[in-house]
């Protein structure tokens, strides 16, 4: 299995290329702010070819490059419908303007193929197969893509913005909840195999046994109680 990811654009939003091995088919994860270089610069080094773009959620620094590398390889764009407007309307999602300089660099709009994704699904895509999670808490769409265990890899977990390495994503943006997402966190994370990686949508990997010992707020939620006043990141 191959895993290619970087950090992009002007919020570090990690975007990620899965196939199963250099010279195959692939995956794109979140192609965020700036993140289309990036991309075809993995796509030359692996010798890919993507058949869709994937995404845990709607806000700009996750999406902020779907049209151009959508369009650019002819494939289309997977998103849960409750965050599909944030591709047409990036403002809306975040409650505040972006900014005239980050606006002038943003291609806003849909890609020309956009399918939607719900929750249990599995996506069998370039010979990968995902499935995926409903995690609202950071939005009312986010998702979380699971990646069950292969005979070089562990099982893996996707975790956009709703998981982090120590912490958790914000939900302080409009369609956010606390509640939401300690509900989350409750059915899609804590019944995984501490072995599994968690990529997230920022800052490094870890894994779920090291969250489920060292994270404030997975370790509240596994104790049944309410968030601690830990720090939370993301966009």
């Amino acid at each position: 299995m191959l895993i290619a990811g970087f950090p992009a654009g002007a919020w570090g939003t990690n975007c990620y290329l899965v196939a199963p091995a250099a010279g195959e088919e692939c995956v794109i994860i979140d192609p965020g702010h700036q993140a289309a270089p990036g991309v075809e610069e993995a796509i030359r080094k692996h010798r890919l070819k993507p058949v869709a773009v994937v995404l845990t959620h709607g806000h700009i620094d996750h999406v902020a490059s779907v049209v151009p590398v959508c369009g650019a390889h002819d494939v289309p764009a997977w998103i849960h419908p409750d965050d599909r407007f944030m591709m047409s309307d990036p403002e809306k999602g975040i409650g505040r303007t972006i900014g005239m300089p980050l606006m002038g660099e943003l291609t806003v709009g849909e890609p020309d193929d956009v399918r939607e994704l719900t929750d249990g699904t599995k996506l069998e895509l370039a010979g990968v197969e995902l499935t995926v999670a409903h995690a609202p808490g950071h939005t009312k769409g986010s998702v979380t893509f699971g990646m069950p265990e292969a005979a070089d890899v562990p099982p893996v977990l996707f975790s956009g913005d709703l998981l982090f390495a120590g912490s958790i994503g914000r939900t302080d943006f409009p369609g956010g909840s606390m509640d939401d997402m300690l509900e989350s966190l409750a059915r899609v994370v804590l019944p995984l195999d501490d072995s599994t990686v968690v990529l997230p949508g920022h800052n490094d990997y870890t894994t779920i046994g090291q969250e489920r010992a060292t994270n404030p707020y997975l370790r509240q939620v596994a104790a049944g109680q309410g968030a601690p006043g830990a720090p939370r990141r993301g966009m």
